[in-house]
């Protein structure tokens, strides 16, 4: 089916880069002694003693991404990302488009590029700090836009899959069909059952490894659509 094949490439990329990237600033942020008397002495401000914050939620991933040398992979990183989700969600509504013989743009092309566009923001904004609470407030908008737009994309976008199933049986994994459907929908439980939890003050290390888990819950959403459609002979 044409297209797909782009999908999956682009789709497997959307979740190596965010992996590779965030974990490379956990382990420049937990061995930053290392890199000690160097160009990239990290800023201690970045440092965290040792911690596997998808369990002990030791560290945040602003605080191992947002300083020096931490931010010179992570805003590239995050960048490179966008482009790829914004390439993404074009494919998969002219793929969807071509199905349906239809030219009208898919709801969930405006939600996933507009998620896109929040993460590049996140990125650029990360380790600007002004003590103003209009620019506080407006850094944690971005993120909670970022969240709150990929979440209803990937699930907008599982409808429409759902709707056209009868049509892509033979190009599809019906088992990793049921995984995404799965999946967002633990994303959007997690979002809702967590949130009066984010809003206190208290928790730290639970909100860290939440931060942490659910990010990578997000990505793997495009792990899966690697997995989900058949590769196609060219």
């Amino acid at each position: 089916m044409e297209n797909t094949n782009q999908i999956r490439k682009i789709s497997i990329w959307i979740f190596i880069i965010p992996v590779v990237v965030l974990n490379t600033c956990l382990l420049i942020s937990v061995y930053g002694e290392l890199l000690q008397g160097t160009i990239f002495q990290v800023d201690p401000i970045g440092r965290s003693s040792f911690t596997i914050p998808y369990i002990d939620g030791g560290t945040s991933i602003s605080r191992s991404s947002r300083t020096y040398p931490a931010y010179l992979i992570f805003k590239p990183g995050m960048i490179i990302t966008s482009i790829l989700l914004i390439k993404y969600w074009l494919a998969n509504n002219r793929l969807i488009s071509n199905i349906n013989q239809s030219r009208e743009n898919n709801r969930f092309l405006f939600f996933g590029i507009g998620s896109a566009i929040f993460l590049i923001l996140h990125s650029v904004l990360l380790g600007i700090t002004y003590e103003i609470d209009l620019y506080k407030f407006f850094r944690r908008f971005v993120l909670l836009g970022f969240i709150i737009f990929e979440i209803i994309a990937q699930a907008l976008l599982v409808i429409k899959i759902l709707k056209i199933k009868n049509k892509i049986n033979d190009f599809i994994n019906q088992r990793i069909l049921f995984l995404k459907i799965l999946l967002v929908s633990i994303l959007i439980l997690v979002a809702v059952v967590s949130a009066p939890i984010l809003n206190s003050t208290e928790y730290t290390h639970f909100k860290h490894a939440l931060e942490w888990n659910y990010f990578l819950g997000v990505i793997s959403f495009y792990l899966l659509t690697f997995l989900f459609w058949k590769k196609q002979k060219t």
